[in-house]
């Protein structure tokens, strides 16, 4: 089975913001010209990171927003018996690090699950241009409200809904992710790891394996290995929809 992918293109790793593919995603769109040309004043681009490494840890001080180019990056926190537990993922066009507004540290880790380039945002700098350009300032609210939209949602899908639809949500809202960002939405690659997914969505990874071999075997997904191509969108829906809107709205559908 083949996948379309996007090479990281690392000779355009230091464009303008304005002339960035991912422009659309990260971009106040209230922003003007001018505003926009200050926020690109402040920005520091070009910064790789392989798989494995981070970019911050828990406890560690708020120096800067993250917008993550090209790759992806996992957040974790460490539960008070020492195990990693997978909060949350970040692909291209968003934001990382927004946790550390709550007590100018990091409560969790940001990894990376595969070769990842980022834009920084130096929190001093970002927090004096928030304070002169009132529509970025309502922008980080906006970032910071959907964030704990978004954790209140999963929590409620992890209470309710079966593996088989945690599932289903999870690569429905995938697949709108990686749409949103001129991916393809039926053939990706998934950057977690089965244990990983596991560990994100509260189910076994014996569960996992045996919840996607499921959805193939009733030819709604293909999966070979980390490649997923779904083959029945509306019925991956369908059974996000079983669950009511707490899945929904997490998916966007």
């Amino acid at each position: 089975m083949t996948t379309t992918t996007r090479p990281i293109n690392l000779l355009g790793l230091k464009v303008s913001c304005r002339e960035c593919s991912l422009a659309e995603l990260c971009l106040p769109r209230a922003l003007t010209e001018s505003e926009i040309s200050e926020l690109e004043a402040i920005v520091r681009r070009g910064r790789t990171i392989e798989r494995g490494q981070h970019i911050f840890e828990s406890g560690d001080p708020f120096e800067a927003l993250y917008v993550v180019r090209s790759g992806s990056l996992k957040a974790c926190m460490t539960t008070p018996d020492g195990l990693e537990q997978i909060v949350g993922f970040h692909l291209p066009g968003e934001l990382v690090g927004l946790d550390a507004f709550h007590g100018d540290h990091h409560h969790c880790s940001a990894e990376a699950l595969e070769t990842t380039s980022l834009c920084a945002l130096p929190a001093d700098r970002l927090e004096q241009l928030s304070l002169r350009i009132p529509s970025l300032n309502r922008e980080l609210h906006r970032l910071l409200g959907r964030e704990v939209a978004m954790d209140q949602e999963l929590l409620l899908l992890l209470g309710k809904a079966t593996a088989e639809v945690r599932i289903a949500a999870f690569l429905v809202s995938l697949s709108k992710r990686y749409g949103d960002r001129g991916f393809s939405t039926r053939r990706f690659n998934l950057s977690l790891s089965r244990h990983e997914i596991g560990n994100y969505l509260g189910l076994a990874l014996e569960t996992v394996s045996r919840q996607f071999a499921k959805l193939q075997s009733k030819g709604i997904v293909g999966v070979n290995r980390r490649e997923i191509e779904i083959y029945d969108m509306p019925a991956l829906h369908a059974l996000v929809g079983e669950c009511g809107p707490a899945a929904e709205r997490l998916t966007g559908c």
